[in-house]
C-alpha cells in the first residue's frame, strides 16, 4: 500500500526535511549513548527549549528520548557481566513457572486460549508447553503465559504483585526457540526483562489506581524478546514505546478469568511488539516521557518516570526482589500465612481450643477476601481462609487449592476468628507484604510470630530445594512422566550450559 498521504504533505522546513526523515536520520547515527556519546536525536532535543523539539517534530516540550536510553543500557549487558545470583535465579524464574503452568493445563481459560491458538495454526516456531504443537512465536508465548497465570502459582515481584517471571519465561522462550538461542541468550535476555520491568513499576509510583500490573510485565516480555531477536538499540527503543501504547488491563480484573487473559496478553503484545521493531516498524521516540505519553497517562510523571528507567544499574533487580510462590494464591499474603504457620506450631494449638486469630502488618488494618470461598478463585483471594488453614493444618501447601480445603468444617469454623489486630505488636516491616499473627486461645494464651520477607523471596535467599519441591508437587498435573519431568529439572538447573533452548522445549510435552 503506498504511503501517498505522506508524500503529499507539507514539508515543515527546507525540501526534503520532514519529521519522519529528521528521527530517522538521527536514529541512523544514535546507537551511541552514554558511554559511547549522545546520539544526534538527543543532542538536538538538550539543546533546549520548545525550537529544538519542533525543530525535531516532537512539540513543544523537552524529550531526551528515554526509551532510546533505556534501552541503550539493557542492550549493553553481557552474560559475563551477570553475578552468580542473578544467573541462578532466571533458572529458578523457568523451573517456578513451568510448574505453575503444568498445574494452569487443568483451567478452562487456559484450555480455551490453547485451543483458539492451535485452531489458527501458522508457521511451527515455538512449542506449547505439555502439548508438543507448534504455533507463532507470539502465539505460544500468549498459550504458555496464561497456563502459568490461570493457576496463580507462578512469582511475584517482591515489591509488587507483577507476575514478571510469567512473561519472561513464556515470551522469552518462545522468542529463544524460534531464534534457536542458547541458554545463556535466555538467562540474559530474562535478566534485563526483569530490570525494565521492575523499572516501569517504579515508574508508575504515584499513579492513578486502577491499571492491572500485566501492563508492568509486559516491558519484561518486549525486552527479553528485542534482546534475544539481536535488536539494535534504536530498534528495542520503538519496541518499549510500541509496547507502552499498546498493553493495558484493568485491575478489577484480579478476580476472574480476565487476571490471566491480560497476563497473556502482556506476553503475547511484548512478543509482537518486539517482532515489529526488529523488521522495520518505528513509532514517535518518546511515547514513554512526552506530554500525553506513557509516564505522565499512566505513572508519577516524565520526571518521576526518567529518573525510575534511566539511572545506572548497579545491582541487578532479580537478585533483590524476585519473590516465587512456595504456596498457592495470592502473594502478598504469603508473610501472614508464613507467620500462622510459624504461631501454629510454636503453640501447638487445637482448634477447638481457638479464641483469636489476629493478624498485623503495614497492609493488614483490615482483613481482606471472603470467609466463605466458594471457588479457588475466592479462597486464593481469602486471607482468612489463608490463615485459618495454616493454624489448622500448621501449614500450607499446594493441597490447600482445593475444595476439600477451604470448604472443610474446621477451617470454616477458624475463619470466622480472623480480624485485624487492634494493638499490633511495634514490628517495623520493610516489606509490605510483611506480616504477623497472634493466636489467642480461649484459656488466654497468647502465641505470636512475625515475618517481613516470606521463604522464597530475594531477601530471604531462594532456596533450589524448595524450587525442587514445587516442581515435584505441581509438574504432574502436566501428565508428563516422572523421568520427563526429573530431565527437565535437571536441565533447568545447568541451563547455562545448553547451547539451543529447543533441548529443554522438545522435552515439554506429554
Amino acid at each position: 500500500m503506498s504511503n501517498d498521504h505522506d508524500k503529499n504533505r507539507p514539508e515543515p522546513r527546507g525540501a526534503g526535511v520532514t519529521r519522519r526523515s529528521i528521527l530517522q536520520g538521527a536514529l541512523a547515527a544514535g546507537g551511541a549513548v552514554g558511554m559511547a556519546g549522545t546520539s544526534p536525536l538527543i543532542a538536538l532535543a538538550q539543546r533546549g527549549g520548545g525550537a529544538a523539539n519542533a525543530e525535531a517534530g516532537m512539540g513543544e516540550d523537552p524529550s531526551s528520548n528515554v526509551a532510546l536510553q533505556f534501552a541503550h543500557m539493557l542492550n549493553q549487558a553481557k552474560y559475563a557481566d551477570l553475578p552468580p545470583k542473578a544467573i541462578e535465579y532466571a533458572k529458578v524464574i523457568l523451573a517456578s513457572t513451568f510448574a505453575s503452568a503444568a498445574a494452569g493445563t487443568t483451567y478452562g481459560s487456559a484450555q480455551i486460549v490453547r485451543d483458539i491458538a492451535k485452531d489458527h495454526g501458522g508457521k511451527p516456531e515455538s512449542t506449547i508447553w505439555f502439548d508438543g504443537t507448534k504455533v507463532p512465536a507470539n502465539e505460544a508465548a500468549r498459550v504458555n503465559a496464561i497456563l502459568s497465570d490461570a493457576a496463580a502459582s507462578d512469582d511475584s515481584d517482591i515489591r509488587n504483585t507483577a507476575h514478571e517471571g510469567t512473561s519472561l519465561a513464556s515470551a522469552g522462550l518462545a522468542v529463544a526457540e524460534r531464534a534457536g538461542a542458547s541458554g545463556q541468550d535466555l538467562i540474559l535476555a530474562m535478566v534485563i526483562g526483569y530490570e525494565a520491568a521492575g523499572r516501569i513499576g517504579a515508574a508508575r509510583r504515584g499513579a492513578q489506581r486502577g491499571v492491572h500490573a500485566s501492563q508492568i510485565v509486559s516491558f519484561g516480555a518486549v525486552v527479553a524478546a528485542a534482546k534475544l531477536l539481536k535488536c539494535t538499540d534504536q530498534q528495542m527503543a520503538h519496541a518499549i514505546n510500541l509496547n507502552g501504547i499498546t498493553m493495558g488491563g484493568l485491575g478489577m480484573g484480579t478476580e476472574s478469568w480476565s487476571r490471566e487473559y491480560m497476563g497473556s496478553n502482556a506476553a503475547y503484545t511484548g512478543v509482537n511488539s518486539a517482532l515489529a521493531a526488529s523488521k522495520g516498524y518505528e513509532v514517535l521516540t518518546n511515547f514513554l516521557e512526552g506530554r500525553g505519553g506513557f509516564f505522565v497517562t499512566y505513572g508519577g510523571g516524565p520526571k518521576v518516570g526518567t529518573e525510575a528507567v534511566t539511572h545506572p544499574v548497579t545491582e541487578w533487580e532479580i537478585t533483590k526482589y524476585l519473590g516465587v510462590k512456595l504456596w498457592p494464591g495470592a502473594h502478598p499474603f504469603s508473610g501472614t500465612v508464613e507467620a500462622a504457620m510459624n504461631a501454629a506450631k510454636q503453640g501447638n494449638v487445637k482448634p477447638e481450643d481457638v479464641a483469636k486469630i489476629l493478624v498485623s502488618g503495614t497492609n493488614r488494618t483490615t482483613v481482606q477476601g471472603s470467609r466463605r470461598p466458594a471457588n479457588y478463585s475466592d479462597a486464593i483471594h481469602s486471607l482468612p481462609y489463608f490463615v485459618a488453614a495454616a493454624v489448622a493444618d500448621k501449614d500450607f501447601t499446594w493441597i490447600h487449592a482445593s475444595p476439600s480445603k477451604y470448604k472443610n468444617p474446621v477451617i470454616v469454623g477458624l475463619m470466622d476468628l480472623v480480624e485485624a489486630d487492634p494493638a499490633p505488636p511495634a514490628v517495623k516491616y520493610e516489606w509490605g507484604w510483611g506480616g504477623g499473627v497472634t493466636i489467642v486461645t480461649k484459656s488466654g494464651q497468647r502465641f505470636t510470630s512475625s515475618v517481613d520477607a516470606p521463604r522464597g523471596s530475594a531477601p530471604r535467599g531462594i532456596e533450589w530445594s524448595d524450587i525442587d519441591a514445587k516442581y515435584h508437587a505441581l509438574m504432574p498435573e502436566s501428565k508428563m512422566s516422572a523421568k520427563r519431568i526429573d530431565d527437565t529439572l535437571t536441565m533447568i538447573h545447568g541451563f547455562d550450559k545448553v547451547k539451543n533452548v529447543s533441548e529443554l522445549t522438545s522435552l515439554l510435552k506429554v
